[in-house]
This record gives structure tokens, C-alpha cells and sequence, in this order.
């Protein structure tokens, strides 16, 4: 049977390629960048805290700015030197591997300038990429096939998540981090090639900066906002403390972490295509509200793990679950987005704000309830978070233009 009712975009094609060798990329560190961190601080995780925040507090306050400056060189050409400059990012860690990977340790300062480096690349690479890349998706995907796309989109980022941890672990096992960041930078690259087949598109970021922060806090806007506010915040947890509470409880074996996790996400590719078109004809309101009830009690799970075997039951709970949240909240978003007519690029920026506003929080209390217990009970706070998400289900009408909500 035919998956996609009739035919699919070539920007969507063009996007989704792109999209899915960066993933490449992305998934040789993606679970160990926060352990990479953890150990480049000296096992303080309150210093990897701290790194995040500064990436994500300043991204929430400068995107409505460079959203203006986006409009100069075009969404396209963004989303293209977004590459070049996520390459310099990975980079940047490959310094900081050498000169300060294992026991080695070159100075206070030049610690400081390729951290502040690395954050200074990583910031512009999100301005660069993350609104393009939404904006193209809202406008290349159709309402037929969206369900549909976002499940090939995530089943292919399963595929990667199977393959690529159990990969890097081996990899940073046998030879270290530098090797995994050299290929992360060449594997990066090569995503310029799709991204090169990308159809113009003639979106213009309209508002000025405190425009922006003005919608951000209209009363309209104020469910969407606390939406992806908990979405960001949940989704902090799940990048960022979890992969080193992983490493600890293996003991710092890469290997088994990463063979782990490949085993997790294995099991849930056709589960996902599934999922993908069943969002697009059964009530994706209903379907958020139940996965996200089964996704918070997967973090409330978590909080009793303590072996190997414990980690992949309660993983592979939570990524199943994840889908029946994910898939209908990420697909309501795109509609809600496509709807937007002219103004997706602004409903775009508002998204990122609200959704690395939520970050920030989760970092702050995460700060806090660590000094005072242990990591695991932030997975308490993701699930409170991930059950903020049903504010999007709002049973609004969506309609044209700047003033929906």
C-alpha cells in the first residue's frame, strides 16, 4: 500500500536529506557531548549546566533579532552557512580535546576562549538553522502527508539513533574523542550537498525585536507559549542529564552506553511510521493528551533505575510512548505553522523562544534540585514538563495571519 497520498515536495525531499546527514553528524555526539563536558569540568555537572544555559539563554533573547538580519541573506543561505558554522563548532570541541581531553591540561585561559568559542558557534549555528529549517518543513510538507513526512522524518532519525551511538562508543572506546569529532566535521559537510536542491522561498521576518517579545507575552499566545515552553524543558532532561546519568550508573563504559541506546531505539522504527499516519486521520488533540499521561510516567520510571537491564526496560517504554506524544505534537505544530500564511517565519521565532525558555527554567531548577537531592529527580520535572504540552490542545480554531494564536 502506498504510503504518501500523491506526491511528495522536492523541497521536502531537499530538506529532509539535508536534515538527516546533519542528524549523521549530530548522532556521533549527541549522547556523549554532555559526558564529553562532564568531563572536560571534572565531573562538576553544575559546569555543564552552566554551558548549556549560556547557549540556550542567549539563543531565546537574540533569535527575534537575528531573524531581522535573516532577511538580508535569504532562508536558504542561512540554512547553508548554518553548516559551515555547526562544522567550526565540531571543531571547536576537537580543540578542546586536545588540549584539554584525558588527563591534559594547557591553561585557565585557553580553556576559557574555546569554551566561549564553541558557545559563540553554537549560537549562531541555531539562529542560522533553526528558523529556516522550521519555516521550510511548515511550507514543503502539505496537510495530507504531514502525519506521514514527520514519520519518515523520525523513523530515519531512529535508524540513525540505532546505528550511530553503539558506532561513537566503539569509536571513542578504540580511539578517542578526536577521531569522532574529525568525522563529525566531514560528515557535517556533506550536507551542503541536498541543502544545494532547496527551492527559494520568499518568507521576510516581519515584527521588530520587541514586537516579538510582545506576541511572545500576549495573552493569545500564552498556550502555545507554555506548550513548547514544557516541551523544551523535558527535552533538556532528555539530552542533557540523562546521557550522564547513563554513563554513571555503566560506570563510564562508552561502549555498553552506546550499544544500550542503539538497542533502545531499534525496536521502534515501524512503530513510528505507524504512528506518522495514524496523525494524519485520527484526532491529534486526543492522541497528545493520552501519550503525553504514558510519556510522564516513563520519566517517573527512570527514577528507579539502577542496571543495564533496567535502563533499556524503561527506555524502550519511554521511546514508544514518545512517538504516541511526539509525532501528533510535532505534526499539530507544522499545521498550526503552515497556517500561518505569510507570518510561519514569526510563528517559527515565537516557537524557538517559548521552546528555549523552557530550557533555561529546566536548567535553573535542575541547578537547584541537585544541590539538594540527587540528578535522577529531575526526571520528576520532565514529566511535569512534558504534561505542559497539552496546553496546545486548545480546541482553537487556527486560521490566517498574525493575530492566531
Amino acid at each position: 500500500m502506498k504510503y504518501f497520498q500523491g506526491k511528495i515536495s522536492p523541497g521536502f525531499v531537499a530538506v529532509f536529506s539535508g536534515r538527516m546527514v546533519l542528524r549523521v553528524a549530530g548522532g556521533l555526539l549527541g549522547l556523549f557531548l554532555p559526558v564529553f563536558l562532564y568531563e572536560i569540568f571534572n565531573l562538576k555537572i553544575q559546569y555543564v549546566f552552566y554551558y548549556f544555559l549560556s547557549i540556550h539563554l542567549l539563543y531565546g533573547l537574540l533569535i527575534a533579532w537575528g531573524a531581522q538580519y535573516l532577511n538580508k541573506i535569504g532562508l536558504r543561505r542561512s540554512l547553508r552557512l548554518s553548516v559551515i558554522v555547526e562544522a567550526l563548532f565540531y571543531f571547536s570541541l576537537y580543540l578542546l580535546d586536545k588540549y584539554f581531553g584525558g588527563e591534559k591540561s594547557s591553561g585557565l585561559d585557553l580553556l576559557l576562549f574555546l569554551l566561549v568559542l564553541s558557545i559563540v558557534f553554537q549560537l549562531i549555528r541555531k539562529i542560522m538553522y533553526w528558523l529556516p529549517l522550521h519555516t521550510d518543513m511548515a511550507k514543503f510538507t502539505d496537510r495530507s502527508n504531514r502525519g506521514k513526512e514527520l514519520g519518515v522524518v523520525y523513523s530515519s532519525t531512529v535508524v540513525i539513533q540505532a546505528v550511530l551511538p553503539i558506532s561513537a562508543g566503539w569509536i571513542i572506546f578504540k580511539f578517542g574523542y578526536d577521531y569522532l569529532f574529525i568525522l563529525a566535521v566531514v560528515v557535517c559537510l556533506c550536507s551542503l550537498i541536498p541543502f544545494s536542491f532547496l527551492p527559494r522561498t520568499q518568507e521576510k521576518f516581519s515584527w521588530s525585536y520587541w514586537e516579538t517579545w510582545k506576541e511572545f507575552f500576549s495573552r493569545k499566545r500564552r498556550r502555545q507559549v507554555l506548550a513548547y515552553a514544557g516541551n523544551g524543558a523535558e527535552d533538556l532532561v532528555g539530552v542533557l542529564i540523562w546521557p550522564i546519568f547513563i554513563w554513571e550508573i555503566l560506570h563510564g563504559n562508552y561502549f555498553e552506553v552506546g550499544a544500550i541506546s542503539s538497542l533502545i531505539v531499534a525496536v521502534t522504527v515501524v512503530f513510528q511510521l505507524t504512528v506518522g499516519r495514524l496523525s494524519d486521520s485520527l484526532d491529534k488533540n486526543k492522541m497528545i493528551t493520552v501519550g503525553n499521561f504514558f510519556y510522564a510516567t516513563g520519566w517517573i520510571f527512570k527514577i528507579f533505575i539502577a542496571t543495564a537491564f533496567q535502563i533499556f526496560l524503561a527506555s524502550t517504554y519511554h521511546s514508544l510512548t514518545k512517538i504516541f506524544s511526539r509525532t501528533p505534537f510535532d505534526t499539530l505544530t507544522y499545521e498550526k505553522a503552515a497556517d500561518q500564511g505569510h507570518f510561519v517565519d514569526e510563528f517559527t521565532v515565537i516557537h524557538e523562544m517559548a521552546f528555549n525558555a523552557g530550557k533555561v527554567l529546566m536548567i535553573l531548577f535542575s541547578l537547584l534540585l541537585i544541590s539538594l537531592t540527587g540528578i535522577k529527580w529531575t526526571f520528576i520535572l520532565a514529566a511535569l514538563a512534558s504534561l505542559f504540552m497539552n496546553f496546545l490542545v486548545d480546541h482553537q480554531t487556527v486560521g490566517k495571519g498574525r493575530h492566531v494564536g
